[in-house]
């Protein structure tokens, strides 16, 4: 079981008094959490800038009969399952106006379900913040043990040796394992138990994971691995996550 904490859009309290809080409840619930992750470990892991390293990996899956005319996600910022609307521009004069299109789906089922994922924005100080979806994304790879840089492997889990949690969350490994015996931190399958509300941010993480070219060398590892264990795992890596949706915040 792992727990992903939200210290990079929002940083409350302290882990020194969150942590024993949450594991407290965990404990009453009679949940165990094995693992402790920080979603900024997800952006910068140490010195590794995991998110930009995943960034370098999308390719993005052309429209049919599309010519290369849209800038891409690494200009923009921006990556799509499908085909924009064209952009209304004035007529020229005695030419008459373009007519408004639809967006069109990639792999729509008679009808599209166009999304059009925000990966990230720059701040006027040239200070990138990674969107929400984009570093759920780049989690779900790490989860899956298919997150790499330069061929080695990113988010290992730190043993928590301490008798207590840091007062400054800069202070916590982004990954830090709570159980000596908890099974490995990397699996086959994920399943994220999450509130309703994050549907929509759920729905753009398979958008982005469908557009990743991941690690080789790690989906070969995974591959070996799970034959010899008789261990079915999807060819698509968005299909090796799902969710438990829950009413509330």
């Amino acid at each position: 079981t792992c727990f992903l904490i939200d210290d990079y859009f929002t940083r409350f309290s302290a882990p020194a008094d969150v942590v024993p809080m949450l594991l407290e409840e965990a404990d009453r619930a009679g949940l165990a959490v094995d693992y402790l992750a920080r979603e900024s470990g997800c952006a910068v892991a140490g010195k590794v800038p995991v998110a930009e390293a995943v960034a370098g990996r999308i390719v993005e899956e052309p429209p049919p009969g599309s010519y290369g005319l849209r800038p891409p996600a690494a200009q923009t910022g921006w990556l799509a399952n499908g085909e924009r609307s064209p952009v209304a521009r004035a007529p020229q004069a005695m030419k008459k106006a373009t007519a408004w299109q639809p967006p069109k789906e990639n792999a729509a089922r008679r009808h599209s379900v166009f999304l059009d994922v925000e990966l990230w924005d720059d701040g006027p100080d040239g200070h990138r913040t990674w969107s929400c979806p984009f570093l759920a994304a780049v989690w779900q790879l790490a989860r899956l043990g298919l997150l790499r840089n330069e061929g080695e492997a990113v988010l290992v889990p730190e043993p928590h040796t301490a008798s207590g949690f840091p007062d400054d969350w800069d202070e916590l490994p982004p990954l830090l394992r709570l159980d000596p015996r908890a099974d490995p931190f990397a699996a086959y399958r994920t399943c994220s138990v999450i509130p309703s509300r994050f549907l929509p941010v759920e729905h753009a993480v398979r958008v982005i994971l469908d557009q990743i070219e991941v690690d080789p060398g790690a989906l070969a590892q995974t591959a070996e691995r799970s034959a010899r264990e008789n261990a079915a795992v999807p060819d698509s890596v968005a299909d090796r996550i799902s969710y438990v949706f829950y009413a509330g915040q």
